[in-house]
């Protein structure tokens, strides 16, 4: 079990823990929870380190940039293709053709940039064990949303989804990632755990609907987009209650 969840760390971040054979990541995707934990207590110190030292907006900029660099950009970049292919017209073909392109367009670009203003400016809000607790929670519930969307969603296209999409069709895996997330939130949050846990699974039933009507189900790029937005989502609750 170990040597798995080695593998997952090795896919979800940049730390070589093992190796990141898809298909056994996808097999142990339910324990994604867990890297979001690790993420979380990893950066969520880091932040509430300096939010003691320094102005909150650079303690936020920091953050962001630790939460980039662990993670290697990996699913951001799945958020730009993800805008792009929806501000494509056409067929759910041409879409999805636009979310493969190699080039990230206008869309993807302002995706980003508005996802990373949005981050910033939301963990800038808080500070101390506040700024520790948003980091950590909404890593957990980003990674959740992952396994939620796979568990409920279908393959747009033959790809690196498939495997998730195949393997995650097992109930018993779904109560076992909702159960290791629920802990936490519940744990340290309480109430405003729940309410995040509510606001980044709505958010990705949302998606998972929009990508299933504009792409005929889902992507790699799409899973990734709903990491992206459900810890954006998470943040900006959080610091709103």
């Amino acid at each position: 079990m170990l040597k798995e969840i080695g593998s997952i760390f090795s896919f979800l971040t940049i730390i070589p823990t093992g190796s990141a054979n898809l298909e056994t990541v996808a097999k142990y995707m339910y324990l994604f929870p867990i890297v979001g934990i690790a993420i979380g207590l990893l950066v969520g110190s880091i932040g509430f380190g300096l939010s003691f030292f320094l102005d909150p907006l650079i303690v936020s900029l920091l953050v962001v940039a630790s939460l980039a660099l662990i993670t290697g950009i990996h699913h951001t970049d799945g958020l730009a293709d993800f805008a792009d292919g929806l501000m494509t017209k056409g067929t759910k073909e041409k879409k999805l053709s636009a979310m493969k392109d190699l080039a990230t367009g206008s869309a993807g670009i302002v995706a980003i940039v508005l996802y990373l203003v949005g981050l910033i400016i939301a963990f800038s809000l808080s500070g101390g064990f506040e700024l520790f607790l948003a980091i950590l929670l909404s890593e957990i519930v980003a990674k959740y949303s992952m396994v939620l969307m796979a568990s409920l969603g279908k393959s747009a296209s033959v790809g690196s989804n498939s495997p998730f999409v195949e393997l995650m069709k097992n109930r018993k895996k779904l109560l076992v990632t909702t159960t290791i997330t629920l802990i936490p939130l519940i744990a340290l949050g309480g109430t405003t755990g729940m309410i995040i846990f509510a606001a980044g699974t709505t958010l990705t039933l949302f998606l998972l609907a929009l990508s299933t009507r504009s792409f005929g189900g889902i992507t790699g790029d799409i899973l990734g987009t709903a990491n992206e937005l459900s810890r954006l989502a998470s943040v900006l609750v959080f610091v709103s209650l």
